[in-house]
């Protein structure tokens, strides 16, 4: 089984649209690094609902030796930092990151990345969900940026490529 290393948006956006669970079935356990743990700790001090890793026996922290010097220098949070340098530690581990210049850092790096979309298209594949069109909706009202064409290259790699998501009983179930 596939082993992750998460940054804190794929954990907040997951845990917002009741998905979060799904990483456990996705991969046989998840690192976070505590710069991950201190910004969903930022998030609950300033009353978001972010979800508390405690609660999740997958999620283990882990931190990185080093960061490599020349990341310091892009315009990366301390979360991105730490997560990319623990992959770049771990490059067996996928990581998991949705914003644009970390995944471009990690890919760069040689990683394997994979954003919030990229679970939900593997939690559909591995029968978690039948629908994946619903929660793309939902992460982009809980603010996630999502745009038209994004939207729906991934509603058509799902089998869900209709324009506005919707399908009757019957094709939802296919």
């Amino acid at each position: 089984m596939r082993e992750a290393i998460s940054n804190t948006s794929p954990l907040l956006y997951l845990y917002q649209i009741e998905a979060l669970e799904w990483l456990s079935n996705l991969f046989g356990d998840v690192w976070v690094p505590n710069a991950v743990l201190d910004e969903l700790e930022q998030g609950r001090h300033r009353g978001y609902d972010v979800p508390d890793p405690v609660g999740y026996e997958w999620l283990q922290v882990v931190e990185p030796n080093s960061v490599p010097e020349e990341w310091l220098t892009l315009d990366l949070g301390a979360g991105e930092l730490a997560t990319l340098a623990l992959g770049l530690e771990h490059p067996n581990r996928v990581v998991l990151v949705d914003e644009r210049l970390a995944r471009r850092v990690a890919q760069s790096a040689g990683l394997t990345v994979w954003g919030t979309l990229k679970i939900l298209l593997e939690a559909k594949s591995q029968g978690l969900t039948q629908r994946i069109a619903p929660l793309v909706d939902r992460l982009s009202d809980k603010g996630m940026w999502i745009s038209d064409v994004i939207r729906q290259q991934v509603l058509a790699l799902a089998c869900e490529d209709d324009e506005w998501g919707q399908h009757d009983e019957e094709s939802a179930t296919h």
